[in-house]
């Protein structure tokens, strides 16, 4: 058995969230075991002896639009692949201020290997520092008290199919996960 951490992308929209304890049925439907939710923007656990992720994933995001009636997109990593990413940690070089959120961007694609980085976004309220295959490292800077707008930055470098964590709440969920 393989530990997965779903994370997905698309269960808060128009002003509606998607509740976790509708999320847990949904994945024990397809016959995962041990599933479990962490917070509320989209967290899964689970246990599966697949490891066809591709075809995981695609399964995973048939049976929530089934269920939800719109796209639900989803990302699969296990433990070791979100240890990784989080030991990576292109941020400890930077001097961060309270306008600043670090962020780690999973995309479902492989991410463009010609990116001239760091890339900052025509705003400037993003910054691409570093990327791997499937994640980058973002800076997002606060302007005006709100958050960055620059999402279409985002897709045109990294891709559409992408959801994004706080590098510090990446770092709670996986914590969350191995206490499974």
């Amino acid at each position: 058995m393989t530990q997965y951490i779903a994370l997905l992308r698309g269960i808060n929209v128009g002003g509606h969230t998607v509740r976790m304890e509708v999320l847990r049925p949904l994945f024990e439907e397809l016959g995962l075991r041990n599933v479990r939710t962490y917070i509320q923007s989209g967290n899964v656990f689970f246990d599966t002896a697949s490891k066809d992720v591709v075809r995981l994933t695609k399964k995973i995001e048939d049976q929530l639009k089934k269920a939800l009636g719109y796209e639900v997109a989803a990302f699969l990593r296990t433990i070791p692949e979100l240890e990784t990413i989080l030991a990576a940690d292109p941020f400890r070089q930077l001097k961060v201020t309270p306008d600043m959120r670090l962020c780690v961007v999973f995309a479902a694609d492989p991410i463009r290997g010609d990116l001239e980085l760091p890339l900052f976004s025509p705003k400037k309220d993003m910054q691409i520092l570093q990327t791997r295959q499937h994640e980058a490292y973002v800076v997002w800077y606060i302007q005006n008290g709100r958050p960055p707008s620059s999402q279409g930055f985002l897709d045109a470098a990294l891709g559409k199919r992408t959801t994004t964590r706080f590098f510090h709440t990446a770092g709670k969920i996986l914590k969350a996960a191995k206490e499974g």
